[in-house]
């Protein structure tokens, strides 16, 4: 979960009355995405998910060199997607009572990662 993180590090936001919010990530074997962000059972399940439908070591990769775990982060970042735009309103996210933004790391190891925030909007006047 990195709503929290996002939002103590764009010093921006408050200013912001209405607008955009992007966040991107410069990889392709992680993704951002907005879910549940309550209850932990949740991003167990679609872990759980997401290792049944898109196993590691399947006969039918040819891109292993990098381990077993790459082939199937890229075509779950390909589903994820790279990026999430949040709607802003009076200075905050507009997200639903139970939305939060995750960063799914679909590498066993992905080491560190880099992504990028950018705030487009009306400040108030």
């Amino acid at each position: 979960m990195i709503t929290h993180h996002i939002e103590r590090n764009l010093s921006e936001l408050p200013q912001c009355k209405t607008g955009l919010c992007h966040v991107f990530i410069q990889h392709t074997s992680a993704s951002p995405t907005i879910n549940e962000n309550a209850d932990p059972d949740v991003r167990n399940d679609m872990e759980a998910f997401c290792n049944r439908y898109m196993p590691e070591n399947e006969a039918y990769y040819l891109h292993t060199l990098e381990g077993s775990d790459d082939m199937p982060a890229h075509i779950k970042t390909s589903l994820f997607g790279a990026d999430v735009i949040i709607p802003i309103v009076d200075g905050r996210f507009a997200l639903g009572t139970w939305q939060g933004v995750w960063l799914g790391e679909h590498r066993d190891n992905g080491g560190c990662r880099n992504v990028l925030v950018t705030l487009q909007g009306a400040p108030y006047t």
